[in-house]
C-alpha cells in the first residue's frame, strides 16, 4: 500500500509500504476512504512529538470500510462504513470506565499516527475496534462525519464541557481556527448569552462569525482585555477558551476571565507558559486541561444524523489520497490558503 510516512522533522514521503495485518483479535483492518490532516500532525513534523519514531504512519482521523475483523470484535464487521476515531480504547480499564478514554491504560489513547500507523494511507489496522469505531449510518456522507474524529469532540469535551458553558453565558475563544471554530459550534448546544471569537486573521475572524460567533476580535488591531470588558460591563467572560497554543494567548485568557470563571485550555503547548498565581488565585479562577477522549462522539454522530450539527464547512479543500503531499503544503499555509480542513480521498 501507499502512506504518508514520518522521517524525522520536516521529513516525510509518500511512499509504499507493507499492508496492515490482523495483530490482535481485537483488531480490525479498514479501507480509508476519506482521511484529513490535523494541526497535531504539523506539531509532529516540526519535531515537538518526540515519541512519534522515523518510520511511522501519520494520521488519527478517517472514515473507512473494514475489510478484515479479528476473531475478538463482535460489535462491527467486514463491509461496515466506520469511522475511525483519533482515541483507541480499550472499554475496560479503570480510566475507560471513567470515560477516560485518552488515559486508557491496556494500550489505547492516542496511539494511531503516534505510537502505531495511522490513517493517511491507503489502509490501516486499528486496536480495539469495537470500542474505537463507530458505524456511519447509510444517510451521512464521509464529510458529514469526518471531522467527528477528532476537531468536534476535542472542541466540545475539552473546550464547551471542561468550560462548564452554561445557557446566558458569554464565552470568548481564542484562537479561531479549526479546533476553535468546532468549539464555537458546539458551545452554542448550550444557549450561550454571547460568543466571542479573538484571531490575528480576519478571514478566519469571518469563518468564526459563519460558525456561530456573535462578535469578533481582530487582536492584531485592538486590545482584547479592553473589547472583552466593554462588552461584558467590566466583568470578564464567564468561560474563555484557548485554542492556540502558545504562551502569549494562554496568558491573554487569564486575563480575560471573570472571577469566579472557567479557563478551558484546547490547544497544544510546545512551550511553558506563566501561571500568574498571584492575581487568579484571588479571582477563584479555574482552569482546566485535557487530551480529548472522544467519549461526546455518539452524541455528536447522533445530533449530525438529526440535522442539529453539520460539520461540512470545516472542508475547505479537496485531494486525492496521492496528493497528499500537495495538501500539506496547503494545509501547513492556511495563513495564505485561508485552508480550514483538507480532505483527502481514496477515489
Amino acid at each position: 500500500m501507499k502512506a504518508l510516512v514520518y522521517h524525522g522533522p520536516a521529513e516525510k514521503r509518500w511512499e509504499s509500504k507493507g499492508d496492515p495485518g490482523i495483530e490482535h483479535p481485537t483488531d480490525a483492518v479498514v479501507r480509508i476512504d476519506t482521511t484529513t490532516i490535523c494541526g497535531t500532525d504539523l506539531h509532529i513534523l516540526k519535531g515537538d512529538v518526540p515519541t512519534v519514531t522515523e518510520g511511522r504512519t501519520l494520521g488519527h482521523e478517517a472514515v473507512g470500510t473494514i475489510v478484515e475483523a479479528g476473531t475478538g470484535v463482535v460489535d462491527v464487521r467486514e463491509g461496515d462504513r466506520v469511522l475511525v476515531s483519533c482515541i483507541s480504547a480499550c472499554g475496560r480499564c479503570e480510566y475507560c470506565r471513567r470515560g477516560l478514554q485518552s488515559q486508557c491504560t491496556s494500550g489505547g489513547g492516542w496511539i494511531l499516527g503516534h505510537l502505531v500507523d495511522g490513517t493517511q494511507a491507503q489502509y490501516t489496522r486499528t486496536p480495539f475496534a469495537d470500542t474505537s469505531l463507530y458505524k456511519v449510518p447509510e444517510n451521512l456522507t464521509d464529510e458529514q462525519v469526518l471531522f467527528l474524529a477528532d476537531i468536534l469532540p476535542t472542541g466540545f469535551e475539552i473546550g464547551v464541557k471542561n468550560g462548564r458553558v452554561k445557557p446566558g453565558d458569554t464565552v470568548v475563544v481564542v484562537g479561531a481556527g479549526p479546533v476553535g471554530l468546532a468549539a464555537i459550534m458546539t458551545a452554542r448546544l448550550y444557549g450561550p448569552g454571547r460568543i466571542v471569537a479573538i484571531d490575528l486573521d480576519e478571514s478566519r475572524l469571518e469563518r468564526a462569525r459563519e460558525f456561530g460567533a456573535d462578535a469578533t476580535i481582530n487582536s492584531s488591531s485592538r486590545e482584547p482585555v479592553g473589547e472583552v470588558e466593554e462588552i461584558t460591563g467590566g466583568v470578564g467572560a464567564d468561560v474563555v477558551m484557548e485554542a492556540v497554543g502558545i504562551p502569549e494567548t494562554f496568558e491573554l485568557c487569564c486575563e480575560l476571565v471573570r472571577p469566579g470563571g472557567t479557563v478551558a485550555n484546547i490547544g497544544v503547548h510546545g512551550k511553558p507558559a506563566t501561571l500568574h498565581l498571584e492575581t487568579l488565585w484571588i479571582k477563584s479562577v479555574t482552569i482546566t486541561t485535557g487530551l480529548v477522549d472522544a467519549a461526546s462522539t455518539p452524541t455528536l454522530l447522533k445530533l449530525v444524523a438529526e440535522g442539529r450539527l453539520d460539520p461540512t464547512p470545516f472542508a475547505t479543500h479537496r485531494f486525492g489520497l496521492d496528493g497528499i503531499m500537495d495538501a500539506y503544503d496547503v494545509f501547513s499555509d492556511a495563513a495564505r490558503t485561508n485552508a480550514l480542513k483538507v480532505v483527502l480521498s481514496a477515489s
